[in-house]
């Protein structure tokens, strides 16, 4: 049974016709307000520069310590991919937080 109130269901779930009116409200704000490309240009390039950075200060860090402390490994190596995995880490995190608030601000529905 619905609540006539609040407009939920039985599980407190949005009815059918509120996620209906939520997505044609998206796409009318949508179709108001069109994305420009310069926004996916600079969310790829902010996604990249996350992973670029931490990698290449690993491997700098990598270099100047193979150049100070020999050993029997790498420390280039090891750290170029210990940079590239936290950079990974962090796009991951940042791109879910971003979907995140993507779906609070579109209602929680997809």
């Amino acid at each position: 049974m619905n609540d006539a109130a609040t407009g939920k269901g039985q599980n407190g779930k949005p009815t059918f016709a509120e996620q209906v009116g939520a997505k044609a409200a998206r796409k009318l704000e949508a179709q108001r307000n069109p994305p420009h490309v310069w926004f996916g240009l600079g969310m790829m390039g902010l996604i990249g520069w996350s992973v670029v950075i931490p990698t290449l200060l690993g491997a700098a860090l990598g270099l100047w310590l193979d150049a100070h402390h020999r050993g029997s490994y790498s420390w280039t190596l090891a750290l170029l991919v210990a940079g590239l995995l936290l950079g990974c880490f962090n796009a991951w995190r940042w791109v879910a937080k971003e979907d995140k608030a993507m779906q609070e601000q579109n209602g929680g529905s997809r």
